[in-house]
């Protein structure tokens, strides 16, 4: 047992739910919640109870899309994909393959058993565009907006502690896997990698839960006093909200995995605003910092922030108006004009 099982807590749980109760008692509640048989009835999951084998067939009917773009690492990472030594890349490469070729090849590594494989793993590739004809027979039936399936595809790997911008439903097709997951505040004790570089999209945290270093990353302890663990069986689902740290291991010879990433409403990304934020903010004097902190929990984080223009008549709140999509626009073109040094 490793020793972020030791101290954390399970993930709440509960039986399969309809897309109202989802919506009202799942989402809002902004804790992970597993949605045990969620997707049991999908055709993909059905195939997959027969075996390996079968679960390739039946993903070789979707392989007429484009290729997908697979992460591959060399044994010596045992699974696990992340940064080289001195960060200056990474541990595994990317290719294009086609869908019949990765799937040989994970079959090839399952059935023949080899003790020490190739870490291989299709990343979010797109249904409509990758394995088009999958929504037909596996429709998740839970309000996610428009978002489209996306499906990993992989043996024995691990994707290291990151976060989405987006609330993420994830539906276990085929093998086992464990999350564990860890809630926003304790991003001081996660020990964030590079901001600008990183494996997939978001930042990822430099510690492996399930080895961590507590030498050379001692806050970690802390952080694993606060983490969740998932143990999801095919079949099942969990919700995740936006911004939640979590990680994902794969713990079975042949993986497949679908997810569902959604907003509540499509505006820019708040990692932007704070990248901006380290470029014009942080290196300010201290005053200056306190000063503009005053700012933000004006117009941003305090309790009475979404009131802030409410003197004001409501035609000349312009920016300030209550949020819209009219007003997301209306931001966008202010920040062009700031950006461009018009303003």
């Amino acid at each position: 047992m490793s020793p972020t099982q030791q101290v954390c807590l399970n993930v709440a749980e509960r039986p399969a739910v309809d897309g109202e109760t989802f919506a009202r008692e799942v989402v809002h509640g902004y804790r992970p919640v597993i949605l045990r048989g969620q997707v049991r009835h999908w055709a993909a999951v059905q195939a997959g109870a027969r075996g390996d084998r079968p679960m390739a067939e039946y993903l070789a009917r979707f392989g007429g899309g484009r290729p997908l773009e697979v992460m591959i690492g060399a044994p010596e990472i045992a699974g696990r994909f992340f940064y080289n030594d001195d960060l200056s890349g990474f541990n595994f490469n990317r290719q294009q393959v086609p869908l019949g070729q990765l799937l040989g090849e994970l079959l090839r590594f399952a059935e023949q058993e080899v003790a020490a494989p190739h870490a291989l793993y299709a990343n979010a590739a797109t249904a409509p565009e990758h394995l088009p004809g999958w929504d037909a027979d596996n429709a998740l039936n839970l309000p996610t907006g428009d978002a489209p399936a996306r499906l990993w595809i992989g043996n024995a790997t691990q994707v290291a502690t990151h976060y989405d911008q987006s609330n993420n439903v994830a539906c276990v097709v085929h093998g086992r896997r464990r999350f564990t997951l860890f809630p926003p505040e304790q991003i001081a004790n996660l020990y964030i990698g590079p901001l600008d570089q990183t494996l997939a999209g978001p930042p990822s945290s430099m510690v492996d839960p399930d080895a961590p270093d507590l030498a050379r990353y001692p806050r970690f302890e802390q952080a694993m006093a606060h983490a969740q663990v998932a143990e999801l069986e095919p079949g099942d689902a969990i919700f995740i909200p936006a911004i939640w740290w979590h990680h994902v291991r794969a713990l079975d010879r042949l993986n497949v995995l679908v997810n569902y990433w959604w907003n509540a409403e499509a505006t820019a990304s708040p990692f932007g605003a704070l990248i901006h934020a380290l470029m014009s903010i942080r290196d300010l004097p201290a005053p200056e910092k306190a000063a503009w902190r005053s700012w933000f929990d004006h117009y941003v984080f305090g309790p009475e922030a979404g009131k802030a223009a409410d003197h004001l008549p409501e035609p000349a709140r312009g920016i300030l108006a209550a949020g819209s999509p009219a007003r997301t626009e209306r931001l966008r073109g202010f920040l062009i004009r700031m950006l461009g040094g018009r303003i």
